[in-house]
C-alpha cells in the first residue's frame, strides 16, 4: 500500500495535466554509487563471517559466491530497467499522486506505479539461471526450489493483478493462501516443534509432531508476511527499506547457522535460504534508489506481496520460521495496532495515513492504528524522510 491516489479517471487526468503537463521521468533518488557504498558497509560483517569467522565448506562457499555474483548483476539490471518500465506504465495511465505531498508542486507529479514488477521479474530470472550452476536433475532440493519460485511467481502475478484491479481487502487476505499452495504441496521437511522445557511434563514429550496443523501454520505465515509488509507502508522508502533490513538479518542468521551447525541437512537448508535472499536484497536495493524520498516510482502491491512471499518461503524451507517472526516484530506490532480497524470494530478509512501540512512539510499522526501514526504521536511531528529513517532504525 503506497501513499498515493490513483490517477485513472479521464477527468482527474485532464485536471492534473493542466497543472503538470509533463510526467517526471523516474530518476534515482540515491545514486547507484551511494547505494553500492551503503551495501558494502552492510556486507562487511556478512563477508567476514563467510571468509574468516566460520570454516565453511568450499563447495557451499562457491555456490554462495556464484549466487552473490548473479545478484550483483541483478542490481544493475534492475537499475537500468526501472526507468524503461516507468515509461510503459505511464503510457498505460498506471500512475498515482503522492498524498503525503498534497498541496505542494510535488503532489501534482504523476508517479509511475507497480514498479515492483521489475524487481520480481529480475529476481525470478536470476533464481532460475542459478539452478544451472548449483542443482543437478536428481537434487533433493530442486523440487522445493522450483515450488518456491512457483509460489513467488504466483504472488507477483496476483500482486500485479491487485494493482490493476484494486482488489478488496477481504479478497487480498486469500491471495497469499492461493500462492502458497505449490510450496505447501512440495514441502517434505519436518512437521515437528520443540516443546519448551517447563511444559514438557504437561505435554509428555520434548518433540511434538503437528502433522497437517504445521502446514496450516506455514500457510498462515505466508498470509501474514505478505500482508504485514503491505500494511506497514504509506511513506516513501518504507516498504522497500524494511525488506532490505529483514533480508540482511536473514542473511546474517543463515551464515551463523551454517557456520555453527555440523548437520549437512541444516547447512543445505540455510544455504537454500541464502540463494533466494541475496537476489531479493540486491534487487530491493536497486528499487530503493528510486523509491527513497522523494520517490520517483511507487512499488505497488506487486512488490510488497513479492517481498513478503519470498521471505515467507525462505523461512519455511530454511526451517527457521519462528526466527523469521522475530525479524518481523515491528510488522507484528503494526498488525496488532491495525487489528481493530481491519476487523471492522473501529471505522477504517481507505488510506490510514498521517496528516500532511504543506506549509511546514511535516506529518502529524492521526488516531488510525498504524505504527506510522503511533510513532508520530510518540515522537512528535516529523518530515516524511525523517519518519522513514526512524521506522527503519526501529526495524534494525
Amino acid at each position: 500500500m503506497a501513499a498515493r491516489k490513483r490517477g485513472v479517471s479521464k477527468e482527474a487526468q485532464v485536471q492534473a495535466e493542466s497543472h503538470n503537463p509533463k510526467s517526471v521521468a523516474a530518476n534515482p533518488r540515491i545514486t547507484s554509487f551511494k547505494i553500492l557504498f551503503f551495501s558494502l558497509i552492510l556486507l562487511i560483517p556478512y563477508l567476514y563471517l563467510i571468509f574468516h569467522h566460520y570454516s565453511i565448506e568450499s563447495e557451499l562457499k562457491k555456490s554462495i559466491l556464484i549466487n552473490a555474483f548473479l545478484s550483483f548483476a541483478a542490481f544493475f539490471v534492475t537499475i537500468f530497467m526501472i526507468p524503461v518500465a516507468s515509461r510503459y506504465v505511464l503510457r498505460r495511465n498506471m500512475f498515482g499522486y503522492d498524498i503525503n505531498k498534497k498541496g505542494t508542486p510535488q503532489g501534482l507529479i504523476k508517479v509511475p506505479e507497480s514498479l515492483g514488477i521489475v524487481v520480481g521479474i529480475v529476481f525470478l530470472v536470476v533464481a532460475i539461471i542459478f539452478q544451472y550452476f548449483n542443482f543437478t536433475s536428481d537434487s533433493n532440493w530442486l523440487v522445493e526450489y522450483n515450488a518456491a519460485l512457483a509460489s513467488v511467481c504466483f504472488m507477483i502475478l496476483l500482486g500485479f493483478m491487485d494493482d490493476v484491479l484494486d482488489i478488496p481487502w477481504r479478497v487480498k487476505l486469500l491471495l497469499p493462501s492461493i500462492a502458497a499452495l505449490p510450496l505447501l504441496m512440495a514441502y517434505a521437511g519436518h512437521t515437528t516443534i520443540m516443546i519448551p522445557k517447563p511444559l514438557v511434563e504437561y505435554v509428555g514429550t520434548e518433540i511434538l509432531d503437528l502433522g497437517w496443523i504445521y502446514k496450516l501454520y506455514m500457510g498462515l505465515l505466508a498470509v501474514f508476511c505478505t500482508n504485514s509488509i503491505n500494511i506497514h507502508a504509506g511513506i516513501n522508502g518504507l516498504e522497500v527499506g524494511q525488506t532490505v533490513v529483514i533480508a540482511f538479518a536473514i542473511l546474517i542468521h543463515n551464515i551463523m547457522q551454517i557456520g555453527a551447525s555440523s548437520n549437512h541437512e541444516t547447512k543445505q537448508a540455510h544455504a537454500f535460504s541464502i540463494y533466494l535472499v541475496q537476489p531479493l536484497f540486491a534487487t530491493s536495493l536497486a528499487l530503493l534508489s528510486y523509491n527513497w524520498y522523494p520517490s520517483s516510482v511507487f512499488v505497488g502491491d506487486t512488490y510488497t506481496y513479492f517481498a513478503g512471499m519470498t521471505m515467507a518461503v525462505v523461512g519455511i524451507l530454511g526451517h527457521f520460521s519462528e526466527t523469521l517472526l522475530i525479524f518481523f516484530l515491528p510488522q507484528i506490532i503494526n498488525f496488532l495496532l491495525s487489528l481493530p480497524q481491519l476487523a471492522g470494530i473501529i471505522p477504517c478509512p481507505r488510506h490510514r495515513l498521517p496528516r500532511f501540512d504543506p506549509q511546514t512539510g511535516l506529518l502529524t499522526g492521526t488516531n488510525d492504528g498504524t505504527l506510522v501514526n503511533v510513532s508520530l504521536r510518540i515522537f512528535g511531528r516529523r518530515s516524511e524522510k525523517s519518519l522513514c529513517i526512524l521506522l527503519l532504525v526501529l526495524q534494525v
